[in-house]
């Protein structure tokens, strides 16, 4: 599995049960992305929670033109189920300081969702690592999984490194 399926992630990053998976049901293509960051997981976390306001992605593309927040928005780290995640997710599950999992179900290409998961990595450093699940239950769905795979290739990269940078000031 190479592009544009995987980026940055170890094979046993790739092998892992990430929870996103519980929410697409098979078969599924799955897209995993890692970073390095040179920040501690509680600190790379707390911009995780970010992505409840902005993609920290292409601001122009993704953003509607705002700059996503470069400081940290006061409260955003108090997680519940059913919060608003980047535009079209839901949060459907959490835990504290280590992972993030939201899904949706869009009407084209069928239920989706992703886990954002934190690894220590040793004295402050981490490990950002990002799956994406979509549904590849049929022909149209299978061929669309490669279109997104490709967009979130572009768009997820950045994310996860303007994520990294951040963190690491």
């Amino acid at each position: 599995m190479g592009l544009p399926w995987v980026w940055g992630a170890r094979p046993d990053e790739v092998d892992a049960h990430f929870p996103c998976g519980d929410h697409v049901p098979g078969p599924a293509r799955r897209m995993v992305r890692a970073v390095n960051v040179s920040a501690p997981p509680e600190t790379v976390f707390r911009w995780l929670c970010q992505l409840r306001v902005a993609p920290y992605s292409y601001d122009l593309v993704d953003n509607l033109g705002r700059r996503s927040p470069r400081t940290l928005t006061p409260g955003l780290d108090r997680l519940a189920t059913g919060q608003r995640f980047l535009h079209m997710f839901r949060i459907s599950g959490y835990v504290p300081d280590r992972e993030i999992t939201a899904a949706a179900d869009n009407p084209i290409f069928g239920p989706s969702a992703m886990t954002y998961r934190v690894l220590d990595a040793g004295p402050g450093r981490s490990r950002l690592v990002a799956r994406l699940d979509v549904a590849a239950d049929n022909r149209a769905r299978r061929i669309a999984a490669v279109a997104i795979a490709w967009g979130d290739l572009v768009m997820i990269r950045r994310q996860l490194r303007t994520l990294a940078s951040l963190a690491e000031r």
